[in-house]
């Protein structure tokens, strides 16, 4: 059978998300391991000022492209953008951009989406469920197409805790719903809004589930593949280890603890932390790419990209492995030493929230306030309750992904294309994952080097030294204020001074006569 990167030798592909993370990480992969591809056209929209070829143009300069401007420095003449507008009809493409498109493409790759969980519910369906049917729509006039891969979530159906490889029944027909909120105001749907989403938690998981139905309906005329990750997180092994560049998901938590602002976090300790790396993601995509090409089966199959089953990792050992991460490898000037806590105890939560980030942000707001800035911290504390409130539902559950279709594709690749194309997660290290991860975020996203460690953790010993001394001054006021003014408080003070006294004498006795 030929292999994945000669089947893609001469094929025109479409991207949709290509200046997101996943789709950044799609085109510097097929245009790496599949050097012989002719053109990528990148479906793109002007936005903050930027023509579409400014922003493919300042996307193609950053860091994840370095190898390949090593060893092909005019590999950017492969990559053509083109106009469009996903909340657009028809996507806003021009006549002439339609029969090139038309014309010659060979592959489509559907990776945009909005992917925030507070999306207004109008605004999520015209991003990820009308723009899916309009490319549908571009893809059925397409002369030369042999396969069609839509990137959906495992979350699309997180009502229920089994899921398997397969579309199910949609929460309501996308059509009507689309006809019926079309009339409504803004605020109406707003108001309606948690009613129709039902069980599902926002209405990201809810228009994703929606989208497969669309999909779906048009399997019979396309050879479609559909891909279904978890939380995407910094990429395992390509480019390089731990490249990431947003703080979405896990990233953003991962930097809050870092910098010592995130202390608590409600989440369970032994749920499953479903995270896979984007590398996997991307390699998989483009294997099933190339097998519904190649096979053009009768239905949509659907891969489930995850890891809780095959090798799994939970959200208790993230703690950990974070928080040692970044002891080892500080951010540079930290608000607090990183010392993250979870619990799955609400009342416990809510305390740590009170004692750890709110009265710390207040005194921090007022001194700031006392020495002529502008306060800030509450406003950062405030926008990273409501991030981790986002999250809260996915890191107290655990899901059970059916990996079929994962596992049959895996056996379809040659020897040489599981190296190539790897996403096998058994070979996964956890470990040696998150602490790539963290220095990712502290390379790539904030943009700091590694060369300025031992500044960072001068730092946190600064204060570590300033904690130190807060605590022995409160200590002090506690004794002047409550303890030396009561009989019984300096009674009870001096009882368990003592006993702390036995016990460490008693702990050196046996120490002694141990040894």
């Amino acid at each position: 059978m030929v292999s994945i990167a000669d089947y893609y030798a001469g094929k025109n592909v479409l991207i949709t998300g290509a200046t997101g993370f996943m789709g950044k990480v799609l085109v510097e992969k097929l245009l790496r391991s599949c050097p012989e591809v002719q053109t990528l056209y990148l479906l793109v929209r002007p936005k903050a000022g930027q023509s579409m070829q400014e922003r493919v143009s300042d996307m193609m300069k950053c860091k994840l492209f370095d190898r390949m401007r090593e060893d092909n420095p005019d590999f950017h003449q492969k990559v053509v953008p083109i106009s469009c507008e996903l909340t657009q009809p028809a996507l806003a493409i021009s006549p002439e951009d339609v029969e090139r498109l038309t014309s010659c493409v060979n592959i489509i790759f559907h990776c945009a989406a909005t992917i925030r969980f507070d999306e207004p519910l109008k605004h999520a369906l015209q991003l990820n469920v009308m723009a899916t049917q309009q490319l549908l729509n571009l893809a059925q006039q397409m002369h030369h197409l042999q396969a069609f891969i839509h990137m959906s979530t495992a979350y699309a159906n997180c009502n229920r805790r089994h899921i398997d490889e397969i579309i199910y029944p949609p929460p309501v027909e996308p059509k009507k719903l689309i006809d019926s909120l079309e009339w409504m105001e803004d605020s109406i749907v707003r108001d309606i809004t948690q009613r129709l989403i039902g069980d599902r938690p926002n209405t990201y998981t809810y228009t994703k589930a929606l989208a497969e139905c669309v999909i779906q309906k048009e399997s019979s005329k396309l050879s479609i593949g559909i891909i279904r990750p978890s939380i995407v997180g910094a990429s395992w092994q390509e480019p390089f280890p731990g490249w990431i560049d947003n703080f979405n998901g896990p990233s953003g938590v991962f930097i809050a603890a870092g910098k010592g602002i995130l202390r608590t976090m409600r989440a369970n300790n032994d749920a499953v932390a479903d995270l896979i790396p984007v590398d996997v993601v991307i390699n998989l995509t483009l294997a099933a790419g190339w097998y519904t090409a190649v096979h053009r089966p009768k239905a949509a199959l659907v891969y489930n990209c995850t890891t809780g089953g095959i090798n799994p990792f939970h959200w208790g050992e993230i703690e950990h492995h974070v928080m040692s991460s970044f002891k080892r490898n500080p951010l540079e000037q930290a608000f607090r030493r990183p010392n993250a806590n979870i619990t799955s105890n609400y009342l416990i939560n809510q305390y740590w929230i009170l004692v750890s980030h709110k009265f710390p942000a207040l005194i921090y707001d007022l001194y700031l306030r006392l020495s002529g800035q502008k306060p800030q911290m509450m406003r950062i504390f405030n926008r990273l309750h409501k991030a981790i409130g986002l999250l809260e539902y996915f890191s107290s559950q655990d899901w059970e992904w059916n990996s079929d279709n994962m596992n049959m594709l895996m056996s379809q690749l040659s020897p040489e294309d599981r190296k190539t194309f790897n996403f096998d997660v058994r070979q996964l290290n956890w470990p040696e994952y998150i602490e790539n991860y963290c220095i990712g975020t502290k390379k790539y996203v904030l943009n700091e080097h590694m060369s300025d460690i031992p500044a960072a953790r001068q730092h946190l010993r600064k204060l570590r030294n300033i904690r130190y001394t807060f605590n022995t001054l409160l200590l002090v006021f506690i004794w002047r204020v409550f303890i030396a003014r009561s009989q019984m408080a300096r009674n009870i003070w001096y009882f368990v001074v003592s006993l702390c006294f036995k016990f460490l004498s008693y702990f050196r006795a046996s120490s002694t006569l141990t040894n």
